[in-house]
């Protein structure tokens, strides 16, 4: 027995917490999930609270929200075992999020929403973080969980050490919380014929007296002989009492006993927890169901520039859409959750993702636009249209703009005119009048638009009087501009970039892997990848090329190559020789568009995939010549330094293989002290580093939920395969010295956040005289210097003031600069739940500029006042 072990000759008190996890989606119905928790969970746990001193913990105020809509009874008898302390939310977010995938922002918005929930149902404020099944957390997250009000984190997957079990976790900032890590995972005490030997793993990891035991899940009920169960292990071990208790109970023992005790210091840990060695984090999630991933981000940063803009109507006197944005955000909410983004859940479960992004596209759209069209009227901007940038710094950005004349009033485009600028333009799509004059036209041209603001332009019916800026050329199969050349193998589709004739990159090269793993996992048994557009792989098939082809603007040079992937060839031998004179079994096809600008210092590329191959993971590979042992990526409010070769590590001892691959936000670099290259992307985290290579995944097709029945059930998910189209965006930017130095981010922001052109109601369509005191642009909000990134301008959730947030993203203290197109009455620092805060920062307010000192990797959010 336990009583007599070295181990509990000294009181040691263990924190029985009863809980469910609660799955909103997974391998039930939204619905199965609700009838389980409310009718099956919850409604069993409530009967024992009543009788007994029996405790329970409650995660997510999604469920909860939903019970008040459809039992207000049962509503009112938790509320009251709430106020009582025998019901503890901890969590407390709307949903509990994946925390690798989305962005920032919506990680803050998750635990505002969750969080205000609770504060007005309840009247509680939220100590504990609890990470039941999160597929492991960022290295911000210490700052974002102090930063909306919470003390202790306690979670389950992604700790890098195995013991302690408590300790400092010390985010990128050096924020610091104390931290509970799960050994035996959240269902520790669910089984108690297991206690004895649950709780003897649990006492070896932890740090002093107080133990930590959760018990639960989101599949059982709660026993009903839990109490009996815990008297009668009391009577028999004195040095060992467990308490069904509330997990913040655990969390005020802990830290009484370490203040008690100056000797015993706690472990701190730094970096994000995203280690696979001793709890499963599946790095394989990262690629499942692309389609999520891709709309997620496309609908993130709608919806925050969407919310940016309707901020600055709102300032200037035009009523705020509280509902509608609030509305729209909790379909943002719903697609972050730790089992909607990544994908793990069967097919059916999906249907309801897809209408929301439905929704989100034609909601978010027209409400987008009616508040730049009531911006623009506001003003009184004269000219043809108007082109928006919403990033805080002024972008140069290739952009598409859709007009539409009446009958012969144009009759040509040949250029565009802004202030004193005149500019060239590609005619990108056009219909006209039987007079021959134009009806429809979309145009595309290089925008260069000041900081979150606006520039107004006017069609040209003659050339403009200069020409595009910067040179692009084609001398044979080369492409140069002024930043660097690009060769292109018409055989492969493979390009290679080269900077200051130095090769930085053999780019874009299709790879396909064998793929037999599950929703999870990327499981292959080939040494070798099936096949790459270079060549290598198993013998029988390869790549043909159907077409290839250069088109030639003034402003663009774009390669467009049509490649189909066939399962066999004849002959596959002595290919030296011989090529191929038959295909057969073709299973995949790929449109290359590569896009290379005069002005933009970037490659654009557009891969478009039509598969029908049933196990293959499809990735793009970039060669580069660097070998450096770390490489760097954007993570939450910051960047997360990994080191490369991880699939190569020895898997012994580990729950989970090293696959080398991780997921990140907006890009990856890799890079020399001198040089490198910043592979961007929209919507695709699935990375990886090894041996100077970066690839980025694209798709995985995959047909079973879980394929050994240990990360989930066996359960058939055709619709997973990916036999659909897909296009995807992603962008290579070749540059000077270091990640920091060249500013990758900015690229990597212009590549995601689009300039948007809108047409005026009236204007000097086709015209160009000149106008006398032509109000051409204007910024609304500037945030200087660069390193400062702009992350969400809103209106306060409690009155009518406006929100700003950033981050720095460098690591270095910077001297901030926030300027507004109107002049500010007051500025202060709140947390992220938009509360006063006793943290201490000098603010200078001088007009329409705000001065305040940033730390490296700080998140900032300012309450601003306007007069």
């Amino acid at each position: 027995m336990l009583s007599k072990s070295k181990k509990f000759t000294k009181k040691n008190t263990v924190y029985l917490v009863p809980h469910t996890h609660y799955d909103a989606v997974w391998v039930f119905t939204k619905e199965d999930y609700f009838y389980i928790n409310i009718e099956l969970i919850l409604k069993k746990a409530i009967e024992m609270m009543e009788k007994s001193d029996f405790h329970f913990l409650i995660e997510q105020t999604f469920l909860l929200e939903e019970i008040e809509k459809r039992n207000p009874q049962l509503f009112e008898r938790i509320k009251k075992l709430i106020e009582q302390g025998k019901i503890e939310i901890a969590d407390g977010e709307y949903l509990m999020a994946d925390a690798m995938v989305p962005q920032g922002e919506t990680l803050v918005r998750e635990i505002l929403f969750g969080k205000r929930y609770i504060k007005e149902k309840f009247n509680k404020l939220v100590p504990v973080m609890w990470g039941a099944d999160s597929f492991g957390y960022n290295n911000q997250f210490p700052q974002i969980l102090k930063k909306t009000g919470y003390k202790y984190f306690a979670f389950r997957r992604g700790v890098p050490i195995n013991k302690p079990s408590e300790f400092w976790w010390k985010g990128l900032d050096g924020t610091k919380i104390l931290t509970h890590w799960m050994p035996k995972g959240y269902r520790a005490g669910l089984d108690m014929s297991k206690w004895e030997e649950n709780l003897k793993i649990l006492k070896e990891a932890s740090v002093g007296s107080n133990i930590l035991m959760p018990c639960g899940s989101g599949v059982t009920a709660p026993q009903s002989e839990t109490m009996k169960e815990v008297a009668k292990w009391n009577r028999t071990h004195p040095n060992l009492e467990i308490k069904v208790a509330n997990v913040s109970d655990f969390f005020q023992g802990l830290e009484k006993e370490i203040k008690s005790t100056p000797r015993k210091s706690l472990k701190t840990i730094k970096g994000e927890m995203y280690s696979g060695k001793h709890s499963e984090v599946f790095p394989g999630v990262c690629s499942t169901r692309i389609w999520i991933k891709q709309n997620l981000r496309k609908y993130e940063n709608l919806l925050l520039t969407c919310e940016q803009w309707t901020t600055i109507a709102c300032i200037m006197g035009i009523k705020y859409p509280v509902h509608e944005l609030k509305e729209n955000w909790k379909k943002i909410l719903f697609a972050a959750f730790h089992d909607s983004t990544p994908g793990t859940g069967i097919d059916s479960v999906y249907d309801e993702l897809r209408s929301y992004f439905s929704l989100l596209k034609n909601h978010l759209g027209s409400l987008f636009q009616n508040s730049l069209q009531t911006i623009m009227q506001d003003i009184k901007i004269k000219g043809d249209f108007v082109v928006f940038n919403s990033l805080s710094w002024r972008a140069k950005n290739w952009t598409e703009v859709f007009l539409r004349f009446e009958q012969g009033k144009v009759k040509d485009i040949l250029g565009l005119r802004s202030g004193k600028q005149e500019i060239e333009i590609e005619i990108l799509e056009l219909t006209r009048y039987s007079d021959d004059s134009y009806e429809t036209v979309k145009i595309g041209f290089i925008a260069d638009v000041p900081p979150s603001g606006y520039r107004a332009y006017h069609i040209l019916g003659r050339k403009p009087k200069t020409g595009a800026k910067g040179k692009i050329k084609i001398i044979g199969n080369t492409i140069k501009n002024d930043f660097f050349d690009v060769k292109i193998n018409s055989s492969s589709g493979i390009i290679d970039v080269f900077k200051d004739n130095r090769l930085l990159a053999h780019a874009n090269e299709i790879i396909l892997d064998e793929e037999i793993g599950d929703l999870y996992y990327h499981r292959q048994n080939l040494s070798v990848p099936l096949k790459t557009e270079s060549g290598n792989g198993v013998k029988y098939g390869g790549f043909n090329i159907k077409s290839f082809q250069i088109r030639k603007t003034n402003l663009r040079r774009i390669i467009n190559i049509e490649v189909e992937y066939f399962s066999l060839r004849w002959p596959y031998r002595l290919l030296n020789k011989r090529s191929p004179l038959m295909w057969r079994h073709k299973f995949i096809s790929i449109s290359k568009k590569i896009i290379i600008y005069n002005e933009l210092p970037r490659i654009d590329f557009v891969t478009t995939i039509r598969n029908k191959h049933p196990r293959v993971r499809i990735r793009t590979k970039f060669s580069t010549p660097f070998n450096s042992p770390k490489y760097h990526c954007e993570s939450q409010f910051g960047v997360v330094e990994r080191p490369i070769n991880e699939s190569k590590k020895p898997s012994e001892g580990h729950v989970e293989k090293p696959c080398g691959v991780f997921p990140s936000i907006n890009w990856v670099d890799y890079s020399s002290k001198k040089e490198g290259v910043t592979l961007i992307n929209k919507g695709l985290p699935a990375n990886e580093v090894t041996d100077g290579n970066i690839y980025l995944t694209l798709l995985r097709s995959i047909s079973m939920v879980s394929s050994d029945g240990k990360a989930g059930p066996t359960i058939p998910t055709p619709d997973a395969q990916e036999f659909k189209t897909y296009d995807f965006h992603y962008s290579l930017f070749p540059h000077s010295r270091g990640w920091k130095e060249s500013e990758c981010f900015k690229p990597a922001y212009e590549f995601n956040y689009d300039m948007v052109g809108l047409q005026l109601k009236s204007g000097q369509k086709g015209k160009d005289e000149k106008i006398k005191n032509e109000n051409y642009e204007q910024s609304f909000l500037e945030i200087k210097p660069t390193n400062l990134v702009f992350t969400a301008l809103k209106k306060s959730e409690d009155d009518d003031e406006a929100i700003l947030r950033f981050f720095e993203t460098k690591g270095e203290k910077t001297l901030g600069e926030i300027i507004f197109f109107k002049d500010v009455k007051s500025a202060k620092i709140v947390n992220l739940l938009e509360q006063e805060t006793e943290e201490k920062k000098e603010i200078k307010v001088k007009g329409k500029k705000i001065l305040l000192s940033v730390n490296p990797f700080e998140i900032i959010t300012l309450k601003v006042k306007f007069n």
